[in-house]
């Protein structure tokens, strides 16, 4: 695996809590890093913070005040930030393709999955430039990067988010700041719900919370701008690798809107 050195470092990890969330916070603690814990779970967070010796913040991350004020809570405790991971999220909870449309559930999942990643990126971004760079690493899924009919819901946010990643990576690379995403495939969280009892049946392979851990760090060592890393279980992280998008007349866009130059 690759190896990262993040001694002297400041880490922010939102949904840390439990899960994928609390494995990365241990990790990041161990490659050196001091690490601020956000979630919604007050005492979860504290528990977490309390094993790495790091501070447990409480906030929903779906207020668009929220993360300003968590960056601002962090540097005013460790000095600087530099690593951030944008890991908070929910599942759809329902399929979003008939007119039984849950519109708070729906809205409650848009806010968690993809308000919170731009909310987080917005605020984080003057902060990483007063270091002259860091990373930010933004937890998606394989649902988005293809589709998941049992979920389109959860499919569209996942989505948007490696599209950001994609498009804001490119953006900020400039300021030495490197955007990526995280593309797990099924991970054994509570984010599975019942669901997993039919990945057991079948035998299906799962990931751990520490294989996303291992793969981040991996991420942290190797990622370049606007890259989405995938993950599945028995494999190393990996870059993957889209295909261009032909414009008019079989012609690509200009290198300016495309952000080459």
């Amino acid at each position: 695996m690759s190896t990262v050195d993040l001694t002297g470092q400041v880490a922010l990890v939102t949904g840390g809590a439990g899960g994928i969330g609390a494995a990365v916070v241990r990790r990041l603690a161990k490659l050196g890093a001091r690490v601020a814990v956000l979630d919604l779970d007050a005492a979860g967070a504290q528990r977490i913070a309390s094993a790495v010796s790091g501070i447990a913040i409480t906030g929903d991350v779906t207020d668009p005040e929220t993360m300003p004020a968590v960056v601002e809570q962090v540097e005013k405790e460790f000095g600087r930030l530099d690593v951030v991971h944008l890991n908070a999220g929910i599942g759809g909870g329902q399929a979003g393709v008939d007119d039984a449309l849950d519109v708070g559930r729906y809205r409650k999942l848009v806010g968690v999955n993809v308000d919170h990643v731009v909310y987080g990126l917005c605020a984080a971004v003057p902060a990483l430039r007063r270091q002259g760079g860091g990373k930010i690493v933004i937890t998606a899924s394989l649902a988005g990067l293809a589709a998941m009919p049992a979920d389109p819901l959860y499919t569209l946010t996942k989505h948007a988010v490696v599209g950001y990643a994609r498009a804001a990576g490119k953006a900020l690379a400039a300021d030495g700041i490197v955007v990526a995403a995280l593309c797990p495939g099924f991970v054994d969280t509570l984010l599975l719900g019942a669901a997993k009892e039919e990945f057991v049946a079948v035998e299906f392979p799962l990931l751990t919370p520490s294989d996303i851990a291992d793969a981040l760090q991996v991420v942290l060592a190797e990622a370049e701008a606007g890259q989405a890393w995938i993950i599945q279980a028995g494999g190393r992280a990996s870059a993957y690798e889209f295909r261009g998008v032909p414009g008019v007349g079989g012609q690509m866009p200009p290198d300016v809107v495309l952000g080459r130059v």
